[in-house]
């Protein structure tokens, strides 16, 4: 699947006039003061009505009422369980004339709202690619989509109209828009962002019980610090993601158990050995991957040429088939 990224900016004046969310947690909220910023009319609801009142205390919006005209855009900031019924019930209401939402899984969510009768043409599945491990509406801020990417997952169904309204709300909030199909979006989302927690978390649970131990943590640094940062995120929240995701992580998280089921072995074998190759091959594809990341997270005028890209893994990965024991090493 081709990945078409929008070249619209931030900037360009948005035809959006009215938009209604729902769900007034970190991202909802974060949606919201964004398009404020933009000088968009936002109406909110929540069924949490503490949560909604904080919304509307930082200046997200105004709560949404029964005579309120049907909005440009209706966004679902709710957990991906509760997305097609919720979808189901604003376009029985005729909230808006485009929906989307913002949970990290797409598939499932499609099929249910399709099986609940939603009207799909209308309706944009979206995903922002930014978020904070603090969550609610406190933790909420207008810049947080700023030059991210936000990928949409339009069906057949989906109408053009729709898609462009939701890619304008996107521009409008300074994301970059990512088309992809439901299915591939849940496996990168799986590599990049779901995975990536889990591993995050059992780092992280390895300290669990080291406040009574105070010499285990006694050399924490930032390394540590930035591995584990994700794993601050609400279980609650995260648990209904990787529910909808379970397939496609658990595919990304055997391979992680290879690798490091091939380390650990290669680690406790006998001085001499030759299987420090398996530890110096996963190292040098971990630099690999490190490059590609960083490139693919940089500015799109800063990205490396993808021939130089190729060059370069191919250049590491004959020095890694040179590479022996560490002994071997120090020798030459």
């Amino acid at each position: 699947m081709a990945i078409l990224t929008s070249t619209t900016s931030g900037t360009a004046r948005s035809t959006i006039r009215r938009v209604t969310v729902i769900g007034c947690g970190l991202i909802g909220t974060s949606v919201a003061l964004a398009l404020r910023a933009e000088g968009i009319r936002v109406t909110l609801a929540d069924h949490d009505p503490r949560a909604l009142s904080e919304a509307v205390r930082m200046g997200a919006g105004i709560a949404l009422t029964l005579d309120e005209p049907p909005a440009d855009v209706v966004v679902i900031a709710t957990p991906p369980s509760t997305v097609p019924q919720v979808l189901r019930d604003a376009q029985s209401r005729e909230l808006g004339a485009v929906y989307t939402d913002v949970a990290s899984t797409k598939a499932r969510i499609l099929a249910s709202a399709e099986l609940a009768g939603c009207d799909l043409s209308r309706y944009v599945p979206g995903h922002p690619m930014a978020g904070r491990e603090v969550p609610g509406a406190g933790a909420a801020r207008a810049g947080l989509f700023t030059g991210r990417k936000w990928a949409l997952c339009p069906c057949p169904a989906t109408a053009l109209y729709a898609v462009r309204a939701v890619a304008e709300l996107v521009a409008a909030c300074g994301a970059q828009v990512t088309l992809l199909s439901p299915s591939a979006h849940d496996r990168a989302a799986a590599a990049v962002s779901h995975a990536p927690l889990v591993m995050s978390a059992a780092l992280s649970a390895r300290f669990a019980y080291a406040a009574g131990q105070p010499d285990v943590l006694s050399l924490a640094g930032r390394g540590l610090y930035d591995v584990t940062r994700v794993a601050g995120s609400p279980p609650e929240l995260w648990i209904d993601i990787l529910e909808h995701n379970a397939d496609a992580v658990a595919d990304i998280l055997e391979e992680v158990v290879d690798d490091l089921t091939a380390v650990a072995a290669a680690l406790r074998a006998p001085e001499g050995s030759t299987s420090w190759g398996v530890v110096a091959d996963l190292l040098v594809r971990g630099n690999l991957g490190r490059e590609l990341i960083v490139d693919a997270c940089a500015p799109a005028g800063q990205r490396r040429d993808p021939a130089t890209a190729a060059t370069a893994a191919t250049a590491a990965t004959a020095a890694t088939a040179a590479a022996g024991t560490p002994a071997e090493l120090e020798a030459a």
